[in-house]
């Protein structure tokens, strides 16, 4: 990490250079039946669920939320796959719109995978400090039974799917699941292609590992790889990139910013988010979170920022 981490801090004259950033951020591109072959995705029911067809039954990652379940197995019977058959579920992530319908899933699929930190989540619960409520753990079927630190593979039928950690982007147990055969990574909520990224600080994430995943993101894919995040459409290699420079051009500024004392009130009074080619629905939560999330990383930052 503290390899990608000189990468990322560019100093004073880097942060404001990147202010100055290309205005074609976030075109979205679409697939169709015949790009994905035997891949969907399902939206509307917490983060979306996407589904890979194999003969000896579905590839799923992310379950949705509790509340969809029903509707996700309703979908996952559609597909082609006797009984809607679970040979593997995916979780990108522990948060309860990727991991509310487990339970359900979990009882029919022969394999959960997920990182290591999202399996001890799913086992121990968490407290939302936002809310001030603890999220109870999930039962032992709801759980992964296949967990990993780096990165990992598993062969279904004729599929291959391919996982690997982001680490601390997100969350503390981030993680991409891509399909080789198609060209296509799932990457949860580490990417935002419309709505505010979500940087869960009290859950390990902060915006130095979001702008390392991003930076990952776009090292395993190439011009024609499409990318789908749990909320938004599916989008390309330009929107990716897009993303990593707006992330990367705020995480200088904070780093300036942060050098000067100020608190995440003074960010947003002093306008550190004007003249980005994009706009936040709600700049102060967006900042609140992230200058937060640099004090919990302080130890990654200490020459940088003291």
């Amino acid at each position: 990490m503290q390899a990608n981490r000189r990468d990322v801090l560019r100093g004073i004259a880097a942060g404001v250079a990147a202010a100055a950033l290309p205005s074609s951020a976030f075109a979205h591109d679409v697939l169709t039946d015949d790009e994905v072959r035997d891949l969907r995705m399902r939206s509307g029911v917490g983060g979306s669920v996407v589904v890979l067809a194999t003969r000896e039954g579905q590839i799923v990652v992310d379950s949705g939320d509790a509340e969809s379940s029903k509707v996700v197995v309703s979908t996952l019977r559609t597909l082609g796959v006797p009984d809607g058959k679970v040979a593997v579920l995916v979780n990108t992530h522990w948060h309860r719109d990727q991991t509310g319908a487990n339970e359900m899933l979990g009882s029919q699929a022969t394999t959960i995978v997920g990182h290591e930190k999202t399996k001890q989540r799913l086992a121990a619960g968490w407290y939302v400090p936002a809310d001030d409520r603890y999220e109870p753990p999930l039962p032992p079927k709801a759980r992964p039974t296949k967990a990993f630190y780096e990165t990992g593979s598993l062969q279904v039928g004729e599929k291959r799917v391919e996982f690997g950690y982001l680490i601390e982007a997100h969350t503390d147990g981030d993680i991409y699941v891509r399909f080789p055969d198609v060209n296509i990574v799932a990457v949860g909520d580490v990417v935002s292609p419309e709505r505010d990224p979500v940087l869960d600080w009290f859950g390990g994430g902060w915006l130095g590992g979001r702008v390392d995943a991003l930076k990952k993101l776009l090292e395993i894919g190439d011009a024609s790889t499409r990318y789908v995040p749990s909320y938004g459409p599916v989008i390309g290699r330009k929107d990716v990139q897009a993303e990593h420079d707006l992330m990367l051009a705020i995480f200088d500024r904070m780093v300036v910013n942060l050098r000067l004392g100020q608190t995440a009130d003074d960010m947003v009074k002093a306008g550190l988010l004007d003249g980005l080619p994009r706009k936040f629905e709600d700049p102060k939560k967006f900042l609140y979170d992230a200058h937060k999330g640099f004090w919990a990383h302080h130890n990654k930052l200490m020459n940088d920022i003291v």
